[in-house]
């Protein structure tokens, strides 16, 4: 049904970005602080936005060549000019982060995160956790000083908003 929808030359791309934002924005960020965005992971979602671009924006015709084509990656983010999935993940998981940081060390969402699992390791380098790419993603937008930060909810607010609108955490072509 969307497809339809986003392939309809009637309808504005105004109201299909709308729509995008209201309907799979939505629906790919729903409990995402908790996940643990893996480089393949951030790629597929950025495919697949990407494509949903490239299908509301449609083909584009090229003089010089005298053609039709398709949209170039760096002609997508110029056109749209807001925030990426991943990016909005990312930035959510860094507001849940400080959220847990302030809370009370009795609550149960504080427990589990502070708590360390009891079992072997496995072989090799260990895998990434939640926190590993928290401690990531708040190097690129606080630097150093995040901690003193995270407790003062208005200064971290604003860290996020200005990573936000700086896009700090962009990474298109990944």
């Amino acid at each position: 049904m969307l497809q339809n929808f986003f392939r309809n030359k009637n309808i504005s791309k105004k109201l299909k970005l709308g729509l995008k934002n209201i309907k799979i924005d939505k629906t790919l960020t729903y409990k995402s602080e908790t996940w643990i965005l893996k480089k393949k992971d951030r790629k597929e979602i950025n495919i697949f936005e990407r494509k949903v671009y490239r299908r509301m924006l449609g083909p584009v015709y090229d003089n010089e060549k005298e053609n039709w084509r398709i949209l170039t990656n760096k002609e997508i983010y110029a056109v749209v000019k807001k925030p990426t999935v991943t990016e909005t993940i990312r930035l959510n998981i860094l507001c849940w982060f400080g959220h847990v940081q302030r809370m009370e060390e009795n609550r149960s969402h504080k427990k589990h995160y502070i708590y360390e699992f009891g079992s072997t390791s496995l072989r090799g380098r260990p895998r990434n956790g939640w926190q590993d790419e928290v401690r990531e993603d708040g190097r690129l937008v606080g630097g150093k000083g995040l901690k003193k930060r995270i407790y003062n909810r208005e200064k971290w607010k604003k860290l996020l908003r200005m990573a936000r609108n700086f896009r700090t955490l962009h990474m298109p072509m990944e």
